[in-house]
């Protein structure tokens, strides 16, 4: 059998397992049963996971549960103790150190302090401080990737299946940037119907192979947002986009897409060091 064929089935078994971890994070997940799921050892299977993903299985589900745990933080009030059981800690103590190690910050304090909370004081117009944003040209740029349904917060489950799918193709290229499309409105829209599109930029000549689909940027101008931080802060970075840059900046939104360009990856850095760009597509000026 051909290399080329042998990844296609780790592909499979990859995107098999992933599908599973997001579906039962709240789930004690037992690593006999993915390694059934994949049809692997559990040897082989940690081994091919990590070569995939670049972090181990219990790496993965420790970063996943504290990014929605962050987010319920933001989100909702439900009391910090009752987060942490749903998201798999047995105690507030050992959830409060894990947490403050990703996040720089106890749980209560991010809830009161993170870096939403900037933007949630210059909503209400208490402070006066200015945000990197700037009003860039950008060029059509090719894409491809898979589309994503339903809570935005969790498209990261679309990412992995991506990358897994590159690695078993050979289509990775380490210039490619992460891109991620959303459609919808997520104050409108009911969550399970979201769409959106995890994807990379495609070198030229790039073939998108089902389920593998090709999108673009549309070129124009786009009001740039550049947001330091967790994720789960960004909904009120989009808030103060939307809600007090745009009335006040003298442009008009052009009918496109919203697209974020993250500039590092969750696997490789902290929370609170995440680099994502927020394109707002503008009519142009005048």
């Amino acid at each position: 059998m051909a290399a080329s064929d042998i990844w296609r089935i780790y592909e499979a078994r990859l995107r098999r397992v992933s599908d599973h971890i997001h579906a039962h994070l709240d789930d004690e997940l037992d690593t006999a049963r993915l390694a059934e799921i994949a049809c692997l050892s559990e040897h082989h299977w940690h081994r091919v996971y990590r070569a995939v993903h670049g972090e181990t299985l219990a790496e993965t589900v420790r970063r996943l549960r504290l990014h929605r745990a962050a987010g319920d933080l933001v989100t909702t009030d439900r009391p910090v103790r009752e987060i942490a059981a749903r998201w798999g800690y047995a105690d507030l103590s050992s959830f409060t150190r894990a947490f403050k190690a990703g996040f720089g910050l106890p749980p209560a304090r991010y809830r009161r302090e993170g870096s939403h909370a900037l933007f949630q004081s210059a909503i209400t117009g208490e402070t006066k401080d200015m945000y990197d944003l700037s009003i860039r040209s950008i060029p059509e740029t090719p894409l491809v990737g898979i589309p994503h349904a339903g809570s935005y917060m969790a498209i990261g489950r679309a990412f992995e299946a991506l990358y897994g799918m590159l690695f078993s193709r050979t289509l990775f290229d380490p210039a490619m940037r992460m891109i991620g499309v959303y459609l919808d409105d997520p104050d409108l829209v009911p969550e399970e119907r979201l769409r959106s599109f995890a994807c990379v930029t495609a070198a030229g000549g790039t073939v998108a192979e089902p389920p593998l689909e090709s999108r673009r940027i549309e070129g124009g101008d786009y009001a740039v947002l550049r947001h330091r931080g967790p994720y789960a802060d960004m909904s009120e970075a989009y808030r103060w986009l939307y809600g007090r840059w745009l009335p006040q900046s003298g442009r008009a939104l052009r009918d496109a897409p919203v697209f974020e360009a993250y500039l590092n990856n969750p696997r490789e850095v902290a929370p609170t060091d995440l680099l994502t760009e927020i394109h707002l597509p503008l009519k142009p000026a005048g």
